[in-house]
């Protein structure tokens, strides 16, 4: 067998290896409870609010506004809101207002973390550092803790999720929006009991980054996703993906332009509207996609 169809084959068997060890795909998949999406939803649009907004917007949940803070040198802003009646904190961490800072603003090293022991995204970690040392004295002990935010926001809710779930707090769930990717492929798998869902546009370009290429996907240290990928579809439709046919999502755009139509599925409203229309009836569907897994890597 001449080499280049022997490095094929090599790829191919490893990519087939890897989605029968990561992806968890079920017949039987679980509903989505598109009604506890569109609560944390409106939690992470309020973080781009003022704090007299968002004090109105959580007291009307019955919550308390415990914290509203923005870390000035990296401008990164969140509250924490608090419910006593239910013993539950919510965090939510406001996004970027543009992909363009969420590319160009933040580093995209993996770096090891000393404390849980994973390899993050660097500039996401710095600031859920940041984040967690003004929280840690105001989360009350046993109670539930739930992690939300859009774009940037939401990969930081998830390594803040991360730390807090390693210093034995009890992390009831994470739900992000338009998240980019955090961790890589071991990352990804050591996380996987945390209950991460992150719920995206079909044609939101921030969830890919950093884009993934099918060559990589024998590298254990490539940009991976955790959790659950909710795909809010026309009407009432939506889609589950997780592990590699997750990431084999990306591979439709990563030779495309961005467009405005790309931008404007980042969008928080978007996601807002979406999500609403499936709170009262919703479909789960496969998604449908034009890959073949054994013609990403050239077919003759």
């Amino acid at each position: 067998m001449p080499s280049r169809h022997r490095l094929k084959f090599t790829s191919i068997v490893l990519a087939l290896t890897l989605l029968c060890a990561i992806t968890k795909l079920s017949a039987n998949e679980p509903a989505v409870n598109f009604t506890e999406i569109h609560k944390q939803a409106i939690f992470a649009n309020a973080a781009y609010q003022p704090e007299d907004t968002v004090r109105d917007l959580v007291e009307a949940g019955n919550y308390r506004l415990t914290l509203y803070y923005t870390i000035p040198d990296i401008q990164i802003s969140f509250f924490l809101a608090t419910n006593e009646l239910t013993r539950t904190q919510v965090v939510s961490v406001r996004g970027t207002s543009n992909i363009e800072n969420t590319m160009v603003d933040i580093s995209l090293k993996l770096m090891e973390d000393k404390n849980t022991g994973l390899r993050l995204h660097e500039g996401f970690s710095f600031a859920a550092k940041q984040v967690y040392a003004e929280l840690k004295p105001l989360l009350q002990p046993g109670y539930k803790i739930n992690l939300t935010g859009h774009s940037l926001g939401g990969a930081v809710a998830l390594i803040l999720g991360i730390y807090l779930e390693a210093n034995q707090f009890d992390i009831e769930q994470v739900i992000t929006f338009g998240q980019p990717k955090v961790t890589n492929i071991s990352g990804a798998n050591k996380i996987q009991h945390i209950n991460v869902i992150r719920v995206v546009t079909p044609f939101d370009l921030v969830p890919l980054v950093p884009p993934f290429d099918p060559l990589d996907i024998s590298n254990l240290d490539v940009y991976w996703h955790a959790g659950k990928e909710v795909i809010l579809l026309a009407d009432t439709q939506y889609a589950i993906l997780e592990g590699t046919d997750s990431m084999l999502r990306a591979t439709r755009f990563t030779q495309k332009p961005l467009t405005e139509d790309n931008l404007n599925n980042h969008q928080m409203p978007l996601y807002l509207e979406r999500i609403k229309a499936k709170t009262k009836s919703s479909k789960l569907v496969p998604y449908k996609t034009d890959l073949n897994l054994f013609n990403l890597f050239g077919g003759e």
